[in-house]
């Protein structure tokens, strides 16, 4: 059975500069993070690959998945656990035959055809939003809502995580739909202390709900 985590880490140094991805991994672990992406879209292959493999050692170290965003290449490379690819990226059926059935691939999807596209493909979780407005990713589309989130966790049989505008004060209502889990960018990465970011997220993942 295939770890998907519930809080997904993603991280970055476009809205930040005051920490690396490799600080970034290992305050969002230490915090309750239970799933780090590496998305990067500029710089050389070779540093990239470097900066995978350290990152791929620091979950490694704390037992949690490490997941490359788009680049298989990378992936392969740092023999990280898996990859998430959008709509655009490499094709999720190509993906499972280079990677292998053990690999953990994540799906994006902004509408329920999108989901039930990634549930076709493959896919062993969904990436589903922005639910909110946001601005950590330049092309992200527009806000799908809270009540089309909930209508993809009822209608697709996968885990289902929640990205796009998700912070500590809308957490409740965005687990009231029924999501398996949360991705974030700012709420962890732009925050003055990433790891107490991380661990304030955990904890009211785990209140549920209501808490």
């Amino acid at each position: 059975m295939k770890k998907i985590g519930r809080l997904h880490v993603i991280t970055d140094t476009v809205l930040q500069d005051r920490f690396s991805h490799e600080e970034l991994a290992e305050a969002a672990v230490a915090g309750g993070a239970d799933t780090v992406q590496f998305r990067q879209k500029t710089g050389s292959t070779r540093e990239m690959i470097e900066r995978a493999c350290r990152m791929q050692e620091i979950c490694r170290r704390f037992g949690v998945p490490f997941l490359v965003n788009d680049r298989l290449d990378w992936a392969l490379a740092c023999r990280s656990d898996g990859v998430h690819l959008g709509q655009d990226d490499f094709p999720i059926p190509l993906a499972r035959q280079i990677l292998g059935n053990e690999a953990i691939i994540g799906g994006s999807a902004g509408d329920l055809d999108e989901a039930r596209k990634c549930l076709q493909e493959g896919a062993d979780y969904i990436g589903f939003g922005p639910v909110f407005p946001t601005s950590s990713k330049a092309d992200a589309g527009p806000a799908a809502g809270l009540d089309l989130l909930a209508e993809v966790v009822r209608e697709i049989p996968l885990p289902i995580i929640a990205i796009g505008g998700v912070t500590w004060d809308n957490l409740p209502q965005v687990l009231r739909t029924g999501v398996h889990g949360i991705a974030v960018i700012s709420a962890v990465c732009c925050q003055k202390d990433p790891k107490e970011a991380a661990a304030r997220l955990r904890r009211r993942l785990e209140a549920g709900p209501h808490g």
